[in-house]
């Protein structure tokens, strides 16, 4: 397959899968297309996606170093990459990831900002709603704001783990270790809205029927974007 017709797919997978925001979108399929611009300028036109080795990935990234690239720029390039071969994964269209291997440049931790209410609460107001998987999305956001969830934890979340009569859901961590965490009431009515308008209209895959948010097949939503 050419890389104009993955790309597209790709594109399509983060706008109806992800659900991503469209500058989201943009700086995904910019991270693709500057591979395939140093693909077209060291003579590999040839290479398709399916034919990408690691040895070309480190050759970009080399690329990128003598460039004067960033590491951080470099480090958002390789993940770019590395959601692109995630998606030609899911989509058969690859047996082996060539961007396992490769190795992210290491960069200088900063402590992460934190948000302040008004600005979860904008963050969450600003979600169209109009879309079943806005719905989704905003559930997921109260729900990780108001539960004080980890990502994982939010993602296999379980519908027998939610007892919102007594206004808890039950939380199973990491290790295998279980806690009760307090829901707020507006979580539990962006939940049940989702639950209603969204997940009740999904054709849901077995492994899949006691996870509480799925994407638009019917399968557990990923960490990754």
């Amino acid at each position: 397959m050419k890389w104009s017709e993955s790309i597209k797919g790709y594109e399509d997978y983060l706008k109806l899968e992800k659900s991503l925001s469209p500058n989201s979108v943009i700086a995904y399929i910019n991270d693709v297309n500057k591979f395939v611009r140093f693909l077209e300028d060291n003579n590999y036109k040839h290479i398709t996606p399916a034919k990408v080795k690691l040895s070309h990935l480190k050759k970009f990234v080399e690329w990128l170093n003598e460039r004067g690239v960033s590491p951080r720029t470099q480090a958002r390039s390789i993940s770019g990459l590395k959601s692109f071969y995630k998606y030609m994964l899911i989509e058969g269209q690859i047996t082996n990831d060539p961007t396992a291997l490769l190795e992210s440049p290491k960069i200088g931790r900063k402590l992460p900002d934190i948000l302040s209410i008004e600005e979860i609460d904008l963050l969450i107001d600003a979600i169209d709603v109009s879309t079943p998987e806005g719905q989704r999305n905003k559930a997921m956001l109260e729900t990780l704001y108001s539960c004080g969830l980890r990502v994982s934890e939010l993602v296999n979340l379980k519908i027998t783990n939610l007892f919102f009569n007594e206004g808890y859901v039950k939380i199973e961590g990491k290790a295998g270790k279980e806690r009760l965490v307090p829901i707020s009431r507006r979580a539990i009515d962006e939940i049940n809205t989702y639950m209603g308008n969204f997940r009740n209209t999904l054709k849901i895959q077995p492994e899949s029927e006691n996870i509480v948010f799925l994407n638009r097949r019917g399968n557990k939503l990923s960490r990754v974007m």
